[in-house]
């Protein structure tokens, strides 16, 4: 075999020609092009809003009889959780909220559903190790049941009432269930105090020791906290993180719906929540019915999904509010 042609035997093995290099790059280029125009397309189709606001929701009992403004009935919490299907919400967790894990179908809206003072209301097992018929998780299954892509998804704010339990065992089974159905568990101190002019030592105390119970029952760390009463400690970095918790973000009391976690609004050390109530009195402008009545009338100020969770979608005039730090899964159009 003369050298020429060993030479070019030995220059096609192991090596691509130039042009074909430059041609699989131009497609993979066209192709990616291809695919974000699809994207856009698609957040444009549903006006996908991922900057936009979302209720974060709070209930207390769910009690046939009310004795508080914070309870709510069984037949109230069904009407309220009927009210997000027909508005075309989607329930996420906060947990997946302050980290921005939301992933929900195009067009959606996300809401986040939490729970205060982890009361036996909320949730109470059978003998089955199912839960009880009109306690909150029974009510919201149901519901979710009903309405396929309704997730039946919650974060419950636990405090050593622990759902009414005093033994270790039944603690950790319903916090364990808790968390194997898909519910997220939150910090909400160990003994419901005011957090507010208490030393250091005094909220690290309260928010670590329960932290550290929640822990070590059910194997998993609170990614969040909800303030008692919604007050904030005299240094509010005092919630988010110390010596036994490194939560990524703090829930208040009321009164807004919450900014999203990719706008430049959002403070992860004052998230607020809106309370489950109907309008009357002060809940005639700052509870729940008034605020999602607000939101439908005000559709380009909430939060829409464009069923990406890889991106954040938006119209380009809002692209002045996006957060810095999400700059690489911005989506405008």
């Amino acid at each position: 075999m003369g050298v020429v042609a060993v030479a070019a035997i030995l220059a096609g093995c192991g090596s691509e020609p130039v042009a074909q290099v430059k041609d699989t790059k131009a497609e993979a280029a066209a192709k990616l092009q291809r695919s974000k125009a699809a994207k856009v397309a698609t957040a444009a189709k549903v006006k996908a809003n991922e900057l936009g606001q979302i209720p974060v929701l709070m209930w207390h009992r769910i009690v046939d009889k009310p004795a508080t403004t914070d309870d709510r009935t069984p037949a109230k919490f069904r009407e309220d959780l009927e009210r997000l299907v027909k508005d075309g919400y989607v329930p996420i967790t906060a947990a997946e909220f302050v980290t921005g894990k939301i992933d929900i179908p195009a067009g959606k809206h996300a809401v986040v559903l939490t729970f205060d003072d982890s009361s036996p209301t909320q949730l109470t097992l059978d003998e089955t190790g199912a839960p009880k018929k009109n306690t909150a998780v029974a009510i919201l299954q149901e519901v979710a049941a009903k309405h396929p892509g309704f997730r039946p998804v919650a974060t419950f704010y636990v405090t050593r009432d622990m759902f009414g339990k005093t033994v270790r065992e039944e603690q950790a089974q319903i916090l364990l269930w808790l968390k194997d159905n898909g519910f997220d568990l939150g910090n909400h101190t160990r003994d419901h105090l005011n957090l507010r002019g208490r030393s250091h030592k005094e909220v690290e105390e309260q928010i670590g020791s329960i932290g550290k119970q929640i822990t070590a029952l059910s194997y998993t760390k609170p990614v969040s906290i909800a303030l008692p009463y919604g007050n904030q400690p005299n240094k509010k970095e005092w919630a988010l993180r110390g010596s036994l918790y490194n939560h990524r973000g703090v829930f208040l009391a009321g009164y807004t719906p919450a900014p999203s976690p990719f706008s430049r609004s959002y403070d992860p050390l004052g998230i607020p929540r809106i309370r489950a109530m109907d309008k009357k009195g002060d809940c005639a402008q700052f509870c729940s019915t008034a605020w999602l009545d607000w939101l439908k009338s005000n559709p380009d100020m909430r939060y829409t999904s464009d069923g990406d969770p890889a991106s954040v979608a938006y119209p380009k005039f809002k692209n002045p509010f996006l957060r810095t730090s999400f700059k690489t899964r911005a989506l405008p159009y």
